[in-house]
Order: C-alpha cells, then structure tokens, then sequence
C-alpha cells in the first residue's frame, strides 16, 4: 500500500471535517447556534450511532475476514450483519458522526460540510470500492445491489 493511499483514508477526511466544524464553532459561530437541549441530544444520538454502525461493520468484516481499509481489495462480498441494511454502513457512521459534532457544537455554518463531506466519500471512496466489488463478485455484487441500498 502507498503512502497516499495510508493517508488517503476515511477517518482523515473525518478527522479534517470535525477540525473545520470546531474551529468555525470556537471562533466564527456568529452568534449562532441550534439551541441549547435538542442540539446536543440529537448531536449526541448521531455520533453514538455512527460509532454504533462502523463498530458492527467492522465486526462483520473482521468475522468474514476481509480487509476493512478502503484501497485493498476484498475477500469476500460481505453481506451479512448491518452490511444487509446498508452496502456503506462505516461510511454512513463517519457522516452521522460529522453531523452529530457539528449539531453539539453549534457549529451552524459548518452544516453545508455535511453534504460536501459525503460527496468527497463517495468519490474517493464508495465508486472506486464499488467497482473493484462488481469486476471481482459479478452476479453476486449485482443482487446485493438491487437488495440493499448504498445508504439507508
């Protein structure tokens, strides 16, 4: 593996979109913010269930044994446990995990990151993930497709 592709990982991504969110909150929040109670409760609902999801998916991965890093290629098309609810259950974590953050911080002018976050995910990683699975599983990728959605 490359040193672009061992810093070109998910958690990077995440980690620089929290720093951003953090930042605008801390020094540019304009006087803004969600409101005092819900904000952090649904902040908080949000990053304990993103955690929830990738700590399942990575389980499941772990158990089929398969690689979890994003540029390796898979071992088996894993369909089981949360991956039968969503093909990007750890992906999906790191935008609620995002959004949670930036609803706890009151970080207002941080939310249009959310959708730009998971674009650059899907980009960098989904699609490219996505077809490395359909040349090496065929039939197999293509009903885990048209059973289970890319999201939620």
């Amino acid at each position: 593996m490359t040193l672009r592709h061992w810093i070109d990982l998910p958690p990077l991504w995440l980690i620089a979109a929290l720093a951003i969110a953090k930042y605008q909150s801390t020094y540019a929040s304009l006087g803004l913010g969600f409101g005092p109670v819900w904000a952090d409760l649904a902040g908080g609902l949000l990053v304990g269930g993103g955690v929830l999801l990738m700590a399942l998916a990575v389980y499941e991965m772990r158990r089929q044994q398969t690689p979890i890093l994003p540029h390796q290629n898979a071992i088996h098309l894993v369909q089981s446990g949360i991956f039968s609810r969503s093909r990007n259950p750890i992906y999906l974590g790191d935008v609620m995990v995002l959004a949670g953050f930036i609803l706890a911080w009151d970080a207002v002018l941080s939310l249009p990151m959310i959708p730009l976050f998971l674009w650059v995910l899907e980009r960098r990683f989904v699609i490219p993930e996505e077809d490395r699975l359909r040349r090496k599983f065929r039939a197999d990728f293509a009903r885990y497709c048209e059973k289970t959605r890319r999201w939620i």
